[in-house]
């Protein structure tokens, strides 16, 4: 069997060892007129891109484990959308013990279900899969009064699926750093190819051609290039605005490959040099930014490396004098929150905020090797502040990059992309 097609085999695997007496189902992202992105559970257990397909896991079923309803082929409409796989091509394509069309689903879905107690399906991920379940509830409910057997439960998998996908195993981990290599590929091209007098829109289509030029079919999320004042906005996305000289530009943009994410942000000067009160603040965020990063290891947490970031920030702030008063009363009163009013990081993955949660029942989880994390803090000054020193005001800088949990400690996925103010510096010059 193919190598790619055993790891996904071993994904669903996986999951029904998790199964207790049920059938799972799983549904595809619904069509759009826009580029088509499949479900990210759906595409992670069967890595299948087609829109109007179906995943059932029977691991009680005597014949069939392994289920999928695809669309057939259908010569006119793959002259307007490309060929699809088909019943048997699926098959054959994915490893799966059945396939069928999907329009045998109503009548076909039944038969995998009625001999268990549980059906396992999200509600919610699809309106027309949600009354197929409801429906089929429905049925086997009168069916009970008579045989005793068939569904009388629906389980959500999401939290199951979830908890293996913040796990990321070799063939994921190869997929991101390739998504890593090539969105700093980009950030690297805008830093040498900025001006003052061009457009943010300018410095947008530079990072996101390179993507395009290495492989990367879509960005993973809206590319954010903020200019000046336009980089306090934390999801700034209009990108029209003129990039003057003396500012920063701050870029957060990342690639999708093969469906996984990066998410790289980087802030450097239009003119190529740093002024003094622009290293002032820099320096706080990165010096938050490689404390933060130290704590990503085996064993540490996530609200660690945050608590972190929040501690560095409000020295510094305090040291330059944004921020006044004692220590302990302004992290009690989180004033700092007018300047640094953001999470530290968020999981990465098959989705730029990928799944995965902070604990695990009521257990404070910890960081694993496999486990993907970005560390971004930053500094986000206002022109409308009040009591704010006139030479901060308009700068926002915030750094980011994708760290890899290892046995020995982490992996900067994204370190080739430039972050101390010299290094910046001499690349633009360059």
């Amino acid at each position: 069997m193919d190598t790619v097609m055993e790891i996904y085999k071993q994904r669903r695997e996986q999951l029904m060892s998790k199964i207790e007496n049920g059938t799972a189902i799983f549904g595809s992202a619904k069509p759009c007129r826009h580029k088509y992105r499949q479900d990210s559970n759906f595409y992670y257990l069967t890595g299948f891109k087609e829109p109007e397909s179906v995943l059932i896991l029977a691991p009680n079923h005597p014949e069939h484990k392994t289920i999928l309803f695809v669309r057939p082929n259908d010569r006119l409409q793959e002259i307007w959308t490309g060929k699809r796989a088909g019943v048997e091509g699926a098959k054959e394509m994915l490893g799966v013990d059945a396939t069928y069309s999907i329009a045998d689903l109503d009548s076909t879905l039944p038969k995998y279900c009625d001999d268990v107690e549980n059906i396992y399906y999200t509600i919610g991920s699809s309106e027309s899969l949600d009354t197929k379940v409801i429906d089929l509830m429905k049925r086997c409910r009168g069916k009970r009064y008579d045989s005793h057997t068939g569904p009388v439960s629906i389980t959500d998998p999401d939290e199951m699926v979830r908890d293996m996908r913040s796990i990321k195993d070799a063939h994921e981990i190869e997929l991101i750093k390739k998504a890593s290599i090539i969105s700093a590929e980009g950030h690297i091209s805008v830093m040498k190819a900025v001006k003052p007098g061009m457009y943010e829109y300018h410095l947008q289509a530079t990072v996101e051609h390179t993507f395009l030029m290495n492989g990367a079919m879509m960005p993973a999320y809206v590319s954010i290039v903020g200019a000046g004042a336009n980089a306090t906005c934390l999801h700034y996305d209009t990108n029209d605005c003129i990039v003057k000289d003396g500012d920063l530009v701050l870029i957060d943009a990342g690639a999708e490959y093969e469906r996984y994410s990066a998410d790289i942000t980087r802030t450097f000067p239009a003119n190529g040099k740093f002024s003094d009160v622009q290293k002032e603040i820099y320096n706080i965020v990165l010096d938050a930014q490689l404390s933060a990063i130290d704590l990503i290891k085996v064993g540490g947490v996530f609200d660690d490396y945050y608590n972190k970031v929040i501690q560095v920030i409000v020295d510094g702030l305090m040291g330059i004098g944004l921020l006044k008063g004692e220590k302990d009363k302004i992290m009690e009163e989180k004033t700092y929150s007018k300047f640094y009013m953001h999470n530290a990081g968020h999981w990465l993955g098959l989705d730029v905020h990928d799944v995965g949660s902070k604990k695990v029942k009521d257990e404070v989880r910890t960081f694993v090797p496999g486990m993907i994390v970005t560390v971004e803090p930053g500094i986000y000054i206002a022109e409308d502040l009040e009591d704010v020193d006139e030479r901060y005001k308009g700068m926002g800088i915030r750094i980011e990059d994708d760290v890899l949990v290892t046995e020995n400690g982490n992996e900067v996925l994204t370190s080739v992309v430039p972050k101390k103010i010299e290094d910046i510096e001499a690349l633009m010059a360059d």
